[in-house]
Formats: C-alpha cells, sequence, structure tokens
C-alpha cells in the first residue's frame, strides 16, 4: 500500500514504520506499539511488597521525578496517568535505569519486579520507549494519614503535602542529605511528659532526602545563601516523588524546597534575672589526650576549644557545672579556663578540683568568677558505689556576702544498653536502658541534699522531664526550675532521633526556689547540624565557625539568682 507523504510522517512519528529501502514505507510495529502487561498498580499490589515480584512486566508512566544521574538515584520515577480506583494501592513506580528520560515523558517501560530494600522497582530494564508527555498530578497528603493508612498507598507517587511541616531533625544532613520533617511543629520524647506517644510522632513524621545515595554530598543539600536549616525551621508545600528506603518513607524532592528560618539562631541567651548566674553544659568530651573521646588531632582540639569557649562566654554565668570534661587530674580543666580567661580577661575564671572524679574517662566539675562568689568550705562528693561518675558539691556565697547555696554537679548513667541485665536492661517503656541505676543515682542525690544549704542539683541526667529519676528529685522536694520559667515548646535541650527533650536539667530545693529569678535553656546545639560542629571528618570546612552554635550536641542550661538576705 502507497501512503501520501504526510500520512509517512504521521506514521512515523507514531513509531509505527521504518523506512526500506526502495522508498517505500512498510507497517511495522514500533516500540511504542507494544502495550502494558500490566498497570502500575497491579505491580504494587495492596501490600508491603509487590505480589508480581520476579515476573518481567510491560508499564506505562508518565515521568514524575528524574534522578538518573550517577550522583543520584541512578532511575526516575513513573506514574500511571489512569490510575485505578483502590487506594490501598500505589499508581507510581520506581525505575532502575540510566536511560535519558525527561519529567513528562509518557513512557513504556519493560523490566523485572523486585523488591530493593523494601522499595518496588524495575531492574533490570530492558526497555524504556518514550511514547509522547503526559501529566501526573501530585496526590496531596496530609500527616497523619486517616487510621490504617500508611505511606505505602504513595510509594512511587508524586506528592504534595499541603500543610507546614517542621524540620525536627538535621542529624543527617551532611551525611546523607536527609532533614526529619513533622506535622504539628516539632516532635518531643514520649516520655518528656507532653502527651505524645510513639505511634502518634510516627505518624506526623517523614523524611526529606536529597533525590542522591552519595554520602557527605556537595554542596550542603536544602541550603540556601550558605544557610543550612535547623531544627525548628519549616517548609511548606513540599513536592516530590514518595520513596522508600533504609526503613524510612522519605521524599524524593521535585524543585528545591525552601526551608522558612523560623527558629533562628539565639544570639544569646534569654535574659534570667538575679545578682548570680548559674548554669549546666555538657562539653562533648573536652580531652587534651588527642584519639581518645574527644578530638582526634591538634587541629580538631584548637577548633573544639574555640566554640567551647564562645559559648561558655556567650554564657557568662558566675558558676558553670561541667559535664564530660577529660578526667586527667587539672590538666584539662585547666586548659579549658586558661584559653576562657585569654578570652575573657586574666583571672576571670577558676576552677573547683573534684575531690573523688572516680575512675571513668570524663568526669564533672565546675567553674566559677572569683570576683562574684567565693567558695565556703571544701568540695566534698558522695562515696555511694552507684556513681561511674560521682558528683561534685561545692558551697558559694557572694563575694559581699549574701545568702549561700550549694552546687551539685552531676552526669548519670547514659542510655545505652552496652552490659544492661535484669532491671537495667530495656524495660519497653520508653526509658531505655539503665534507667533503674539512674532512678538509685537519684535517690542518693535526693538524700545527699536534704543534707546540704540551699542546694541546686544541675547537670546531664540523662533522663526526660517525665522519666522516673527526675520523679524521683522531685519527690524528694527539688523543684524545676525550666518547668517554672521556659515556655513547654522551648523546654529541650537534646534531640535524639528526631525527638526533643530535656536531658540537663536544674533543679532546686524549696528553700533556694523562691531566690531563683529565671531560667533559659540555651538553644545553640542540639537544633544545629552535626556538620557545624568541631570535627574535620565529613564536616564541609566552610561550615565551620569559632562561635558558640554545635559547640556540644547539648544545650546549655542557665538560671538567675538573687541572694540578698
Amino acid at each position: 500500500m502507497r501512503r501520501t507523504a504526510a500520512a509517512f510522517t504521521t506514521v512515523l512519528a507514531a513509531g509505527l514504520v521504518t523506512a526500506t529501502g526502495t522508498g517505500t514505507a512498510q507497517a511495522e510495529p514500533g516500540p511504542c506499539a507494544v502495550p502494558a502487561t500490566h498497570q502500575i498498580a497491579q505491580v504494587q499490589g495492596d501490600g508491603n511488597a509487590s505480589p508480581l515480584a520476579g515476573q518481567t512486566v510491560r508499564v506505562e508512566g508518565v515521568v514524575t521525578g528524574d534522578f538518573q544521574r550517577a550522583d543520584q538515584l541512578k532511575g526516575f520515577f513513573v506514574q500511571d496517568p489512569t490510575p485505578d480506583a483502590d487506594p490501598a494501592t500505589s499508581d507510581g513506580l520506581f525505575v532502575y535505569s540510566t536511560q535519558d528520560v525527561k519529567p513528562g515523558d509518557r513512557v513504556l517501560v519493560t523490566g523485572k519486579v523486585v523488591e530493593f530494600n523494601k522499595l518496588t522497582e524495575l531492574s533490570p530494564v530492558t526497555a524504556v520507549d518514550v511514547c509522547g508527555t503526559g501529566k501526573a498530578t501530585p496526590a496531596k497528603v496530609r500527616l497523619p494519614l486517616a487510621k490504617g493508612a500508611t505511606l505505602e498507598r504513595y510509594e512511587g507517587v508524586l506528592v504534595r503535602f499541603t500543610q507546614k511541616l517542621t524540620a525536627t531533625e538535621t542529624y543527617g544532613l551532611g551525611r546523607y542529605g536527609e532533614i526529619a520533617l513533622s506535622q504539628g511543629g516539632r516532635l518531643f520524647q514520649p516520655t518528656e511528659g507532653h502527651g505524645d506517644t510513639q505511634a502518634g510522632n510516627n505518624a506526623r513524621r517523614v523524611l526529606l532526602d536529597d533525590g542522591s545515595t552519595v554520602q557527605n554530598p556537595k554542596p550542603v543539600p536544602h541550603s540556601r545563601k550558605g544557610r543550612v536549616p535547623r531544627a525548628g525551621d519549616t517548609v511548606s508545600g513540599l513536592t516530590g516523588v514518595m520513596h522508600e528506603a533504609f526503613n524510612a518513607y522519605r521524599v524524593q524532592p521535585v524543585g528545591s524546597p525552601r526551608f522558612a528560618p523560623t527558629n533562628p539562631r539565639p544570639k544569646k541567651p534569654q535574659p534570667v534575672g538575679g545578682e548570680i548566674r548559674v548554669a549546666s553544659f555538657n562539653t562533648l568530651n573536652w580531652f587534651t589526650t588527642l584519639n581518645k573521646r574527644g578530638a582526634d588531632s591538634t587541629a580538631e582540639q584548637e577548633r573544639q576549644i574555640a566554640k567551647l569557649v564562645s559559648a561558655l562566654k556567650g554564657l557568662n554565668a558566675d558558676v558553670v557545672g561541667l559535664m564530660e570534661v577529660e578526667n586527667n587530674g587539672d590538666t584539662a580543666i585547666k586548659a579549658l579556663v586558661d584559653r576562657l580567661n585569654a578570652a575573657v580577661g586574666a583571672g576571670t575564671y577558676t576552677w573547683v578540683k573534684h575531690p573523688r572524679p572516680g575512675t571513668d574517662e570524663i568526669h564533672v566539675t565546675a567553674i566559677y568568677k572569683p570576683a562574684k562568689v567565693r567558695p565556703v568550705g571544701a568540695p566534698s562528693s558522695s562515696d555511694a558505689p552507684v556513681f561511674e561518675r560521682p558528683p561534685l558539691v561545692q558551697t558559694f556565697q557572694k563575694v559581699r556576702g549574701g545568702v549561700p547555696f550549694t552546687l551539685v554537679v552531676n552526669h548519670f548513667k547514659s542510655k545505652g544498653c552496652g552490659g544492661a541485665t535484669g532491671p537495667d536492661a530495656d524495660q519497653g517503656d520508653g526509658q531505655s536502658c539503665w534507667n533503674a541505676r539512674r532512678v538509685t543515682q537519684a535517690k542518693a542525690i535526693a538524700d545527699l541534699a536534704r543534707g546540704l544549704r540551699n542546694p541546686i542539683v544541675l547537670g546531664d541526667l540523662n533522663a526526660y522531664s517525665a522519666e522516673d529519676p527526675i520523679k524521683a528529685l522531685k519527690t524528694a522536694g527539688l523543684a524545676s526550675q525550666t518547668e517554672r520559667f521556659v515556655r513547654r515548646e522551648q523546654r529541650y535541650s537534646y534531640v535524639f532521633q528526631g525527638q526533643s527533650g530535656e536531658l540537663d536539667h536544674v533543679l532546686a530545693a524549696r528553700s533556694l526556689a523562691r531566690r531563683v529569678t529565671g531560667a533559659t535553656i540555651w538553644h545553640v546545639n542540639s537544633d544545629e547540624p552535626t556538620i557545624m560542629d568541631y570535627n574535620t571528618e565529613y564536616n564541609p570546612p566552610e561550615m565551620y565557625a569559632p562561635d558558640a552554635y554545635r559547640s556540644s550536641d547539648h544545650d546549655p542550661v542557665l538560671i538567675g539568682l538573687d541572694l540578698r538576705k
């Protein structure tokens, strides 16, 4: 059959013919004439895994996300333009192929159905045929989903979140390009006492990724004009493709999400009033010995001490209880005080020598301004065998007289589960391991405080506000000062696995609590990405600054005291 030129052009464009050597066109089925064998929804199925795993299928869809580069996912996402009516089945699919396509292409893809890290995908792929253009409308998503629904229904689907989402953790930003997001503000630990549950937190959470499997991506993803998002910043209208990998649902963004700086860096602590300022600060392993728990090199050590000094200078406290200082006599604490005094003035600070620091690699200590306060009596501690890191006890009084107070610096047993057995093992109540040990430590501190004059119990207690150790201290008459003065949404000093909570506490006996004029938590550390810290491995050099931000992983706590008689 002879065709006109116009007819030939039309058919050729449709991919249905090829030209012969005689100049005549003969109809042959082109690749786009080979129909799909399955809808994408059939490939996905209504469960967590494909019912067609191991089979070769051909599907039709519109390209919604192109992540084919070598530094990306090496594939693209397709979505069925004619989805089925079953909300339990996803209409999107990942294609592990670097054959060139672009968003909006209508493609027919042939490949083997596999489950890779819980993601349904086609791999290997034997054909990717571009057969025109199409459009996929993003599915509108609101968290938490309706009861019984999961994000599995959106696996591989282009989605748009219609609510503002909050960065609830930035820990993996520099390493993996990830930010944990949550609906309704940041997530708090269920044992912080806000009424949250783990199931409720999980339902409000999703991960924002960067479309890549490359570690330490450059530049830092989701940054804008050199500013990286902090926990507490927000993003609206997030659009991307839902992806499942490494046991988490994550959004591979289409375009560049823009974070609003709704949680700007605090330049200084909130005012606390009073004549004397008392602080608690975990230094995150300030060691003068290299290659142990702190810095690995002299360059890192210099970066670390510069940040610690900036934080202590910004606190401008008259007395500071310190945790995680190397337990090597006076060497580490002297080095820190010497450097601090070089910044704020010779002789401004000195330190209290711990009489019984224990045998752990780290110990608690305290620094103070001798021009403002003077020690009353010798420092003491506890000989209770329950303490790995014995407390430091020191009474102070204003140099010009006034009501004395007694500082009790603590660092309770951590939540790590190494060696935990019996009642110290994880009881499944959200308090993790060694809770029984921490309760015993809290009761020992409560007994100690009863014999002290106007005690302030502070430090890293490794227990959130509604956990048993804090309850034991409160039962003994010690009151949390941050609960008195800090708004609930600001009461956190640490972020772990995307959930905020208060591990660092300041509690006062009733005799002294009436003299507390204010309290604040200076959020210079827990909200900051780890790439801002002193370490040189993994961290882009341009991210470092000798300032207070990410000087530790814990936020310092500060209170004011009126000690006039």
